[in-house]
């Protein structure tokens, strides 16, 4: 009875340890830098891809596998690939089309330097992950690139993964049906005590909401009492005023988190 017993725990402890073990995803950085030039002067416009993403190790299982194809799906537009490859690959394709698409028109524009500067194109990639919510990784990650000229584009792209499996989480995992309208009530709400501005009319007068009524993004990083919705430049503001982040803590949203969701 006693060794009957004695199995029984060693068992259940096994049991714990793998439970555990499949709810912890662990990660490792690859990089990827590429740059090439546009022309053999001395000093010629040159094109630079720097992609330094992290990657879910070996170790992290089947959850790992899903999060490195979903991230290199959603970055990298290649999602059959490990990160590594699906990075390489990336640069290479993006190099190679800037000699090809640009090169025809910089031999026009060679005897001119004030055009010089058009021509010289970057793409950085930085990501790095936290710990989100009950049993959720949040992996994120800033885009800096360079398309022609002196604009620069900045862009944050965030995912959240249920640790034990690897899916991806979305709004439709954290709400109830029909919570967009409460959201968008909230979100505007939180916009305005964030700006300081009382009136759509004001938030209008600013650069914000310019032809289009607020909407709840799909970019959002989940905490342990909260939410923040991010918003690119862009997107909801107008672009010299960056990013617009929102935090919404889940006691505001109580009435529409789906009963599932463990925060």
């Amino acid at each position: 009875m006693y060794m009957r017993l004695f199995y029984s725990c060693v068992f259940v402890l096994l049991l714990c340890a793998c439970s555990r073990d499949s709810e912890t995803i662990t990660f490792e950085t690859v990089a990827v830098n590429k740059t090439v030039a546009l022309s053999n002067d001395s000093i010629p416009p040159t094109c630079s891809v720097n992609i330094h993403l992290e990657q879910a190790t070996p170790e992290s299982g089947r959850a790992g596998e899903i999060v490195n194809a979903t991230v290199a799906n959603r970055l990298l537009n290649r999602g059959d690939d490990g990160i590594q490859q699906a990075a390489e690959a990336f640069a290479e394709e993006y190099t190679s089309n800037y000699i090809k698409t640009l090169l025809p028109l910089y031999n026009q524009d060679r005897e001119d330097p004030r055009k010089h500067a058009w021509y010289h194109y970057h793409y950085i990639i930085n990501s790095h992950t936290q710990t989100g919510s009950k049993g959720t990784v949040v992996y994120l990650t800033d885009i800096n690139y360079r398309q022609g000229g002196n604009h620069v584009v900045n862009q944050q792209v965030v995912m959240n993964f249920e640790a034990s499996t690897g899916r991806l989480l979305t709004t439709k995992d954290i709400f109830v049906d029909g919570y967009e309208t409460l959201l968008k009530k909230i979100l505007l709400k939180a916009l305005k005590e964030n700006t300081g501005l009382k009136t759509l009319k004001a938030l209008r007068r600013k650069g914000y909401l310019k032809g289009m009524d607020i909407f709840v993004p799909e970019n959002f990083i989940l905490s342990s009492d909260a939410i923040t919705f991010i918003y690119n430049p862009d997107e909801i503001g107008p672009y010299n005023l960056g990013s617009t982040e929102l935090t919404i803590a889940y006691t505001a949203m109580s009435k529409i988190l789906n009963s599932s969701f463990e925060h």
